[in-house]
């Protein structure tokens, strides 16, 4: 089984990523995670955090010689920015000058200080920030290279900022030479005026991406329990990214919409059976059919707006407005890169899941013969 969990602080040392359950014997390349974490780092409308990170996965445990160990893996991304925040983040004496006691709406802020007591709001942001996803992409970079090794990649792309949209698919090569990492040109000049206009009203805008797993055998997951389906992990996955607020598997909310006859997939000969589309996206009773896997995600405009909404202090409960902290007009172009991160390690999990093998060589023995038999 995998395990992965995230930790550090928005302004901290580092962002860090803790990963256990990784066969023995993956070949890793350090720059194909750094290339995961550079292209998080751009995109149209991101705002000055970006211009200060250079950001790199540095190895701290469970690799030696280019191959994982078996044990657990750490990752870090150490913060550039820690160096002018070093006085407010010290673990042991902290220097007054940047509390924060005013919550923006639609941030965590608020609702953080409620769950855990913090008096400090800059308690809540430091976690809660977006910078947390640096550690999710370097995971992802890192067990894409698992699932790449098994015959299954991953790509997204983005397909809304707006009321600006593109319902193609995606070719990579246009899609990297895209601002806004959406592979068409009158797409991307549409979007990219969405969030000048944005900007120029010091507002921000959101958007969707779309992220597809392709190579995937039939029969990951599982219809047995409701926490081993293969789209509980996902949705879940997924709708953990900051600002996500939905997730549609394959034709997702048009099926509510449509005749039965028109959303579910004819069934093909061949071997293995090939469908004659993939409106489920990939996924019947939790479990993968052979079909790409599709998901499309939506997320909202960021809440840190130069203009600030509406909010109390929390000191006395006085009525002021919400403070703004340096930000993202839009961050939907990262946030597809956060996506196609989080839908590899939903994937990586169900197959280790699935086979539950110590090493790479039994696991891509297995794993081929899962692929010829269905």
């Amino acid at each position: 089984m995998l395990t992965f969990y995230t930790a550090g602080e928005s302004h901290g040392r580092g962002i860090f990523a803790f990963l256990d359950g990784i066969p023995a014997g993956l070949p890793v390349s350090p720059g194909a995670i750094d290339a995961d974490l550079s292209r998080r780092q751009k995109g149209y409308g991101r705002g000055g955090r970006m211009t200060i990170e250079q950001d790199r996965v540095d190895v701290l445990s469970g690799i030696r010689g280019g191959l994982t160990l078996g044990g657990p893996v750490l990752l870090a991304v150490w913060n550039r920015d820690f160096e002018n925040w070093k006085s407010f983040m010290d673990p042991w004496d902290i220097h007054p000058g940047r509390e924060l006691h005013t919550p923006r709406p639609g941030h965590a802020d608020l609702a953080g200080a409620a769950r855990f007591g913090h008096t400090d709001l800059r308690n809540v942001l430091e976690r809660s920030s977006a910078r947390e996803t640096a550690g999710r992409v370097a995971a992802g970079g890192l067990l894409r290279q698992l699932l790449k090794a098994l015959g299954v990649e991953a790509s997204s792309w983005v397909t809304r900022i707006g009321t600006a949209s593109f319902d193609g698919p995606c070719q990579e090569d246009l899609r990297d030479g895209s601002s806004v990492f959406c592979p068409d040109a009158a797409a991307t000049k549409a979007m990219e005026g969405q969030i000048d206009e944005a900007l120029s009203r010091g507002d921000t805008v959101g958007g969707e991406f779309r992220a597809v797993v392709s190579g995937l055998p039939a029969g990951i997951g599982s219809y047995t329990q409701w926490d081993q389906r293969l789209d509980t992990l996902v949705a879940g996955h997924l709708m953990s990214i900051p600002g996500i607020k939905a997730v549609q598997i394959g034709l997702g909310t048009a099926c509510g919409m449509l005749p039965g006859s028109l959303v579910h997939d004819p069934i093909l000969p061949g071997t293995p059976p090939k469908r004659g589309s993939n409106n489920a996206g990939g996924i019947e009773g939790g479990v993968s059919n052979g079909e790409p896997l599709v998901v499309t995600c939506t997320m909202k405009p960021i809440p840190t707006l130069k203009h600030g909404l509406d909010t109390i202090d929390i000191r006395d409960g006085s009525a002021v407005q919400a403070s703004y902290e340096r930000s993202d007009t839009c961050a939907v172009p990262a946030a597809s890169v956060v996506g196609e991160a989080m839908l590899v390690i939903a994937v990586a999990t169900a197959v280790l899941a699935s086979f539950g093998l110590p090493d790479m060589a039994a696991l891509e023995r297995a794993f081929a013969l899962q692929r010829g038999a269905r």
